[in-house]
């Protein structure tokens, strides 16, 4: 039991300190000029989110060879193993290429498919938020929790919009229905620190679509330990792999959800 306490320990201190080392890299970068590229329309990609996922995939290698990882850059290597990686090296491309000190580096682990350990790195604004099952959810090391916000008149609401011009006009009816009943809506452009500032409290609810497991599996995490609710926008179960997201301090979710 105590060694798997330590181990326990020993996982996170790596993740929070891998997080860290792949934000430094980030921030010793910020504000220089890129080489960007599109993965899509509107879709970007720089040598720095490659540069940064390298640094990340290897060490995860060195320390755990037999976990399986999935990052954005490309990466998806399945060991059939208990632990899955999920690696967004740079949460927010389109925010660092442009100067907006609003990004991060996000590592999500579950643990049979289930959220396990989340870590998720602000290096500009010094935010760590970490959290790992059963231990509660962290930021700068104080413990967070959701907020008590019970009405939607009283909520603020965070969200972003999807990639895929063909979901547009569906996600902005929704942003229309929900502008209507809600104290207001910000969109800042990473969907990991989304979660994570619902986790904390300064949101009340979070919803989006055509997401990837990379952009959700560490905010998850520290949502949940925060007391909060993840689940899809019809209420089934979270899944990483779904894509769309809709998640709350609990208190005004089936709200949420009936305007979804």
């Amino acid at each position: 039991m105590k060694y798997l306490v330590l181990a326990r320990v020993a996982m996170l201190n790596f993740t929070v300190n891998l997080a860290k080392k792949a934000g430094e890299y980030l921030r010793e970068n910020f504000g220089k000029e890129l080489n960007v590229e599109h993965k899509g329309r509107i879709d970007l990609v720089t040598q720095i989110d490659r540069n940064s996922q390298d640094m990340i995939v290897g060490d995860i290698e060195r320390k755990y060879p037999l976990h399986s990882i999935i990052a954005e850059e490309g990466v998806n290597r399945a060991s059939g193993h208990d632990y899955t990686w999920f690696v967004d090296p740079l949460d927010g491309t389109v925010n660092y290429v442009h100067g907006i000190p609003f990004f991060s580096v996000s590592l999500g682990i579950f643990k049979d498919m289930r959220p396990y350990i989340g870590v998720c790195y602000n290096p500009i604004s010094g935010d760590l938020f970490s959290a790992q099952t059963g231990k509660g959810a962290f930021r700068n090391g104080k413990k967070i929790m959701v907020s008590k916000t019970s009405l939607l008149v009283d909520s603020l609401i965070v969200t972003g919009f999807p990639y895929s011009l063909a979901r547009l006009d569906d996600s902005m009816m929704r942003f229309t229905r929900i502008l209507r009943e809600v104290q207001g809506i910000r969109r800042f452009g990473s969907a990991a620190l989304d979660l994570c500032f619902v986790a904390a409290g300064s949101f009340d609810g979070f919803w989006e679509v055509g997401l990837h497991p990379w952009d959700l599996a560490a905010g998850v995490v520290v949502l949940l330990e925060a007391g909060g609710r993840a689940s899809g926008l019809s209420g089934e179960g979270f899944d990483p792999h779904r894509g769309d997201i809709l998640a709350s301090n609990g208190r005004i979710h089936s709200d949420l959800m009936r305007l979804m």
